[in-house]
């Protein structure tokens, strides 16, 4: 037992962990990693795929906070020697296997941070010197009679266990493998380096049983030739294995609610508003995934809040699209509006680090988990997301256009709720009025999308449904409050006719009665319900816009 050989601590981690009230059984990725190690044949089943890739060399890249750590805690503390974890799995769902017995703690796993530095570290080889030393060390206490010398190279180390261990294998599981390549000390040569250090550690080495690797970006972001080129990756843009082991379910949010019922006196938390703030990343047609640290955070702390944004640099969504063209800003402005943009991302499209490209930009947001991509497309995920979107688009001057837009949303919100018709047709026309594609439109599709977007604003608010079902029909909007004592909305569109007919349709197709709730439930609104009729010809030369609200019920109680 050591440091980085058969060590403790990431038992010691994963205890901590399970003893959480929100902890999250996991260790059914258990079941898809042995395989792995019992395989003896290429899973590739036909010649030339994965040319170079092995299948016990696993390399999972996932954003910041999505749970990595604790699953490579999990994952060393179960096959690793080093403590005994029996008393954790046997409760856990890894203990209904037929393999459990067979492989708890019977591994020598070798277990790397690769976010641990030395104290005041300014020099790579400070840095990875800690590691060799570390790691030497272990070896020569494990391996007394290797003739494991101080001056040894780690992977002649390795290999002087394995020749006189009776061939012992080792598990490497290493969290945060790229984190060096973003220090500031790091010049281009050292990153190499680096590179080259992890694939003499690890490829075609007799010692190496499996690799467990996890970081935030891919390997491609760092290694152009093949010197990584035997690991299978998977990322947020790639690949539907694994994905659902990082980040929770609706199934697991439902039992992590019903816990927080139970523990929380006076909960002030509803389960819909964690899929509001936290859902949207698709892992599979149908099936979507929630952020787990601001799940988390808001049932631990009994509130809403910006838990994961809050959690990295204030400006990190602007430092991704800062070289975003015009074109692209208005692209950010569809995604602000609900309308899922078109991209390539299904691979990171840049070896540099730079990015200067429509798909390199769209594909780094999605690795680093600011938008979700599916079937071609990407969007926001969610309104915590949304909301720092907005902040970008209001405090940053290179979205001088968009930027204004944004301010006009929050005057048609009090506007619609004040009945001020006269300055939701001023803004509507001056927004129509602009050279931008953007607003462009001839259809009620596209009068929509600028719709959307005028509203900005009250997504703050208003959970919007796009085309929901309503009564006898769909309605174009529905606006429902957060807080169920503010007013509700619902808007109709009409393109070649009336403002009174779009009203008119809201009346008889009674699409009020979603804000009724289903049977038994409260309303879901308390204040008033207004219908707002937006209407604009097409032959009307000067492109003026009607508006028309109505209050279609007061204020309850």
């Amino acid at each position: 037992m050591g440091l980085y050989l058969n060590g403790k601590s990431a038992y010691t981690l994963y205890q901590k962990d399970f003893s959480l009230t929100y902890f999250v059984d996991k260790t059914d990725i258990l079941d898809e990693l042995i395989p792995l190690l019992e395989l003896k044949t290429d899973v590739s089943g036909n010649a030339g795929f994965g040319r170079g890739k092995s299948p016990e060399y696993i390399c999972i890249t996932r954003p910041r906070r999505f749970g990595k750590t604790v699953m490579a805690n999990m994952v060393a503390s179960f096959f690793g020697k080093g403590a005994d974890s029996s008393g954790i799995f046997d409760h856990l769902r890894a203990a209904g296997y037929e393999w459990y017995q067979r492989h708890l703690n019977q591994h020598n796993v070798i277990y790397i941070r690769f976010n641990e530095m030395p104290n005041n570290c300014r020099s790579y080889e400070r840095y990875i010197a800690r590691i060799e030393r570390g790691l030497i060390t272990d070896l020569r206490k494990a391996y007394p009679d290797a003739e494991i010398e101080k001056e040894d190279d780690v992977w002649d180390a390795l290999n002087k266990a394995f020749e006189y261990g009776d061939g012992d294998k080792f598990i490497f599981v290493i969290d945060e493998w790229d984190y060096i390549y973003h220090q500031d000390f790091m010049t281009d040569e050292e990153k190499r380096l680096f590179t080259r250090f992890l694939s003499i550690l690890l490829k075609d080495q007799p010692y190496v049983e499996m690799v467990y690797m996890t970081g935030i970006l891919p390997i491609s972001k760092y290694s152009k030739g093949s010197e990584l080129n035997m690991f299978f990756e998977f990322s947020m843009a790639v690949g539907e294995k694994y994905r659902e082991y990082f980040g929770f379910t609706d199934e697991e949010v439902d039992e992590l609610y019903r816990r927080y019922i139970e523990v929380e006196t006076e909960p002030k938390v509803t389960r819909e508003e964690l899929r509001l703030w936290y859902d949207g990343y698709q892992i599979m047609p149908g099936k979507r995934l929630y952020n787990p640290r601001s799940i988390v955070g808001a049932l631990s702390f009994n509130q809403i809040g910006n838990y994961w944004t809050n959690s990295g640099p204030y400006d990190e969504i602007y430092h991704t699209v800062r070289h975003a063209d015009a074109k692209m800003k208005e692209e950010i402005g569809l995604l602000m509006s609900g309308t899922p943009v078109h991209a390539n991302v299904q691979e990171y499209a840049s070896t540099s680090m730079e990015l200067n490209t429509r798909d390199e930009i769209y594909s780094a947001m999605v690795v680093y988990g600011f938008l979700s991509y599916a079937e071609g497309f990407v969007s926001i995920p969610n309104k915590e997301l949304m909301d720092k979107f907005s902040d970008m688009v209001r405090q940053r001057p290179g979205f001088g256009y968009m930027g204004r837009l944004a301010q006009e949303s929050g005057k048609m919100l009090r506007a619609t709720l004040e009945g001020d018709t006269g300055t939701m047709v001023d803004i509507l026309e001056r927004v129509h009025n602009t050279e931008s594609p953007l607003v462009r439109y001839s259809n009620e599709a596209e009068l929509s999308k600028v719709i959307t977007f005028v509203y900005l604003q009250a997504r703050d608010y208003y959970d919007i449904r796009l085309e929901d079902r309503s009564g006898t029909g769909y309605v174009d909007f529905i606006f429902y409050p957060y807080k169920k004592e503010d007013d509700g909305i619902i808007i109709e569109l009409k393109v070649d006719d009336t403002a009174k007919g779009a009203i008119r349709q809201i009346k008889d197709r009674r699409y009020i009665q979603n804000f009724d709730g289903k049977l038994g439930e409260e309303p879901r609104c308390t204040g008033r319900i207004l219908a707002v009729g937006i209407a604009y010809d097409r032959k009307d030369e000067k492109k003026r816009h009607e508006c028309k609200v109505e209050v279609l019920r007061e204020r309850l109680g």
